[in-house]
């Protein structure tokens, strides 16, 4: 009989649960605190003391799995629309069975010593240099696996910079093949953001453009106006760009929609 040290089985799991929210944080681009975060990752470290009980049959243990990650996801990053919380279930769910296939294969490949699997809960009574090590080897099997599915999304994703009044706001937008909103006088592009993004900053009005849109699933009026500066993914933005301020018409976790035509020459 294989003895299990219950401080070492917590804490590497939290080790390992803080890892795949992490990678959720990073592939939706979900802004959220580095304390819920943790207390996310610690629930899932107690939750590992689920290996302690008899075996589970193969459907009680999805279950079982899918409702541990449906808590997590809530602690770790708070309330949101029924569909945007089943997604992040889903994509956290993907990458602890991902990490959990690829420390299946190891232990079957190599029966490296401490390593134990117990109700799809990963036990390893080993030096935190080899767990370190393991950890960082999914990390970036499953970086590679996102790059090689990252056209399926679409164009991606860039980080956007605003420069106005002397302040610069940052916000994670999603690059989009389909988006040709333009300001109808200029003809220059607009970056599309919600409300929400700009932190409540309110344009001068003598400054606003109004800007017609029918590409976001509807049509209606944005609130345009053209900041000082603008980079995206740290390169400046030579062309007039404008800013189209929306409320309640982006959907998912990215509140933001940049035109391909902005970005497509960017290194």
């Amino acid at each position: 009989m294989k003895i299990i040290y219950i401080d070492v089985l917590i804490t590497v799991n939290i080790f390992i649960d803080f890892f795949l929210i992490l990678c959720t944080k990073k592939c939706l681009h979900i802004k959220v605190s580095l304390k819920r975060m943790i207390i996310g990752s610690v629930i899932g470290g107690l939750s590992s003391l689920i290996a302690l009980l008899p075996s589970f049959i193969f459907c009680l243990n999805i279950l079982a799995d899918i409702a541990v990650a449906a808590v997590i996801i809530f602690i770790s990053f708070g309330k949101c629309n029924l569909k945007n919380y089943i997604k992040r279930v889903a994509v956290y769910f993907s990458f602890s069975f991902s990490f959990c296939g690829i420390m299946m294969f190891i232990y079957t490949a190599f029966k490296p010593q401490g390593m134990e699997i117990y109700n799809d809960i990963v036990y390893f009574n080993i030096s935190p240099v080899v767990l370190i090590i393991l950890t960082l080897v999914c990390y970036y099997i499953l970086k590679i696996i996102k790059r090689l599915t990252k056209g399926v999304n679409g164009g991606g994703t860039c980080n956007v910079e605003i420069y106005i009044l002397n302040k610069v706001i940052t916000f994670c937008a999603k690059i989009d093949t389909g988006c040709n909103v333009k300001e109808p006088f200029s003809g220059e592009y607009v970056i599309i953001a919600e409300t929400e993004l700009l932190e409540n900053f309110t344009p001068d009005e003598n400054k606003v453009r109004l800007i017609p849109f029918d590409s976001l699933g509807g049509s209606g009026i944005l609130t345009g106006f053209k900041p000082e500066k603008i980079k995206i993914d740290g390169n400046q933005i030579e062309n007039d760009v404008y800013i189209g301020i929306c409320k309640d018409v982006i959907k998912g976790d990215i509140k933001a929609l940049v035109p391909y035509e902005i970005v497509k020459d960017l290194k």
